[in-house]
């Protein structure tokens, strides 16, 4: 008799915690949900954060607060939601850089960037583009690879800092073509454009919602995008391939990530309704705007793109022994 007691009080403790479960993902959320950008307010990060959590709350009713938090190329926004509470009220928005910093900054992190933060979506990707100054001697990716290779260490390109996006970029395209080039490192894509128009810098890649409205009135060249196929807001620039036959991508991108620890039906539901969200027509159509393919995917191929991503800036980082600032 105890025996049977005490198999039928294990069954029922088990069958509590069974339907305990799903009960605490359903009161959530039931309070505002705090979501950090690591970047100043107006960059690519910012815009993309702050349309898709418009339309989060327009489809679920969640009330989400957002802030920004930059710094540190996104180091101080993402170690304030990494010391966060795994309650599932915490969320993170990261672009490129993100995959930089495990191996630029190596060793001298108070935090770990993979293991203390996990990806709930990847929201989107936007390719990069080549521009040049109008100065230089060239009018297409050929001329310029060729006057490249004939001027070594004469040229110098801008970036919008040591570790990002565009700066992985330039060096992985000096990787491919063998050619030399001076970073200048600044702060922020404006004032590296303003130098390129003024011809202080001869190279510069960037997104292009940032740079075809200059190319498009004549004050600098766009030689090619960094992406498979020509995209719809810069249709008149070739791909790499076209201009160059130069098999080479790259771009920035933007992630959803939370604490580690945060409950799996937490994350996978958040993930769920960015999917939903950025893959509705109107958000599309935003999105082509800004020169970004939506994509929306499940937290394990998140964090698969995201792994091969570190890698992959890994490599650059290592071949070239690139040094934080």
């Amino acid at each position: 008799m105890n025996r049977r007691l005490f198999y039928q009080s294990g069954i029922s403790a088990l069958l509590g915690l069974m339907l305990q479960k799903p009960a605490y993902s359903a009161s959530w959320p039931n309070k505002p949900i705090r979501w950090v950008v690591p970047y100043a307010p107006g960059g690519l990060s910012d815009v993309t954060t702050r349309i898709v959590v418009q339309k989060l709350m327009e489809n679920t009713g969640w009330q989400i607060v957002i802030e920004n938090k930059p710094g540190a190329n996104a180091l101080i926004g993402s170690e304030y939601v990494a010391r966060a509470n795994p309650d599932g009220y915490t969320f993170l928005t990261v672009l490129a850089a993100h995959s930089v910093n495990p191996t630029l900054y190596a060793g001298t992190l108070s935090f770990d960037p993979l293991k203390s933060l996990t990806p709930v979506s990847l929201v989107g990707i936007t390719p990069l583009m080549m521009t040049v100054s109008n100065t230089l001697p060239v009018k297409d990716l050929k001329e310029f690879i060729a006057y490249a290779k004939a001027n070594p260490g004469k040229l110098s390109y801008g970036s919008s800092g040591i570790g990002a996006a565009a700066h992985m970029a330039t060096e992985l395209f000096k990787i491919k073509t063998d050619i030399e080039m001076t970073h200048v490192p600044y702060k922020g894509s404006a004032l590296a454009l303003q130098d390129l128009m003024g011809n202080n810098i001869q190279v510069f890649i960037d997104t292009p919602p940032t740079l075809m409205p200059q190319v498009r009135t004549g004050k600098i060249k766009a030689l090619a995008i960094m992406s498979p196929q020509r995209i719809s807001s810069a249709s008149e620039v070739p791909t790499m391939i076209e201009a160059a036959g130069l098999n080479l991508e790259s771009s920035t991108w933007s992630m959803f990530l939370t604490r580690s620890g945060t409950p799996k039906e937490i994350v996978e539901r958040v993930a769920m309704e960015t999917k939903r969200a950025v893959n509705s027509p109107e958000m599309k159509a935003r999105f082509e705007q800004l020169g970004i393919e939506p994509y929306g995917n499940s937290p394990d191929e998140a964090s698969k793109f995201l792994n091969s991503e570190v890698t992959k800036m890994s490599a650059i980082i290592q071949s070239k022994n690139i040094k934080p600032e």
